[in-house]
């Protein structure tokens, strides 16, 4: 890979969600390994803020914007160019060679403004079906990179390059006792990891708290370790305590390689990066979309994994506690099913993808003529 001058710097708008956020720190790992300068510009919000105080070695800044709902749309549209401003203003004290943006909200003003201070710019997708954001701002950037390559047809640009979805260098599969032990659980017993997502999940809380019992009639020594999200915490703590369960509740964990190289299976939304972390630490999982993401996005990601053999999905609306509790005890006791299940999550694992983004956002153009096509023919395979 060619090397970079040292005074390279690279703004990455990652700000919104831990999909947004996560992806965007483990591409500022690889820069920041080449010698590059990294700024995150993240939102407000405090996912953002908890998980940006891990991004050693590069700098934050915290951006105003916020998404557009339903009834705020004068507040979106004057957050929205405080935002801007507030880019454009940091780019006039440092212009970025490059400005990457992950999707969501917090997007928009750094690409308007990186486009004004002459840098290349470039957004990645990580879903099957890409966001609003991405959607606007693709037809203006010089590269879109994309984690599902169903949707490379759904994005105006012509220079689109499946990479796969970006995970941080820690992300691998690991020995689950010194995980658990870290964790403060029992080194040698099943370990149950339920994640929401950053937000939370009342419906996937709920459907859990119910098989528990179910669970631990058919494995006793079965232990939970349970990511609530900071609203639900207090309630599904309380959850646990009622039912007398082996779990540790925890509203947010920075350490997510812990939880998940802990564990021995997960039951999870379907965001793609979190389908990314679980591919490459190979976790067998069964995934509950959100049912109510941006068109459905997450039925889709969860669905092309299930298809695969790589994970296997229930639908909230469908979702009863004798099935979920049925479901994980099968991938808990039938190493063979798990096996499998690992076996095919390999296949959806890119570890090259970080890589490849840069190697393209910051190449030549004419060195990126010669690469890029025979990048995206090889890599166009899940979708």
């Amino acid at each position: 890979m060619q090397s970079t001058p040292a005074d390279r710097f690279v703004a990455i708008a990652c700000g919104g969600t831990g999909g947004h956020l996560f992806p965007g720190m483990a591409v500022g790992e690889k820069l920041l390994e080449r010698g590059c300068d990294v700024a995150l510009l993240v939102s407000k919000k405090e996912i953002d803020q908890l998980g940006a105080k891990t991004a050693s070695g590069m700098e934050v800044l915290s951006l105003p914007a916020i998404p557009l709902l339903r009834g705020n749309f004068a507040p979106f549209l004057r957050a929205s160019w405080q935002s801007l401003h507030l880019t454009r203003r940091y780019f006039r004290s440092r212009r970025p060679a490059a400005v990457l943006a992950m999707g969501g909200f917090t997007s928009a003003g750094p690409i308007i403004a990186g486009r004004l201070a002459g840098a290349r710019t470039a957004v990645h997708e990580a879903n099957s079906i890409p966001g609003r954001a991405n959607r606007l701002l693709a037809p203006w950037v010089n590269h879109v990179f994309i984690g599902f390559s169903s949707a490379a047809h759904q994005l105006g640009n012509r220079s689109v390059q499946f990479t796969g979805t970006p995970v941080r260098s820690q992300f691998q599969p690991a020995d689950p006792e010194p995980c658990r032990m870290a964790l403060g659980l029992d080194p040698n017993a099943p370990v149950v990891l339920v994640m929401g997502g950053s937000q939370g999940a009342s419906g996937v809380n709920k459907a859990v708290l119910e098989a528990v019992p179910l669970l631990a009639a058919k494995i006793p020594d079965i232990q939970f370790l349970h990511l609530t999200g900071i609203p639900n915490f207090e309630a599904i703590s309380n959850g646990y305590k009622s039912i007398s369960a082996r779990a540790k509740v925890l509203p947010f964990l920075s350490e997510m390689e812990l939880a998940l190289g802990a564990a021995t299976v997960t039951v999870s939304r379907a965001g793609a990066s979190s389908l990314a972390e679980i591919a490459a630490m190979q976790l067998p999982s069964i995934l509950v979309p959100y049912p109510t993401a941006a068109d459905d996005h997450q039925y889709h990601n969860a669905r092309a994994l299930a298809q695969a053999g790589a994970a296997r999905m229930m639908v909230q609306s469908q979702l009863r506690a004798d099935q979920l509790a049925a479901s994980i005890a099968e991938l808990i006791a039938d190493p063979f099913i798990a096996q499998q299940m690992k076996a095919e999550l390999r296949k959806w694992h890119y570890p090259s993808a970080a890589d490849e983004i840069i190697r393209t956002l910051l190449s030549e153009p004419e060195e990126e003529t010669k690469a890029e096509p025979n990048s995206t023919m090889l890599r166009f395979r899940h979708g």
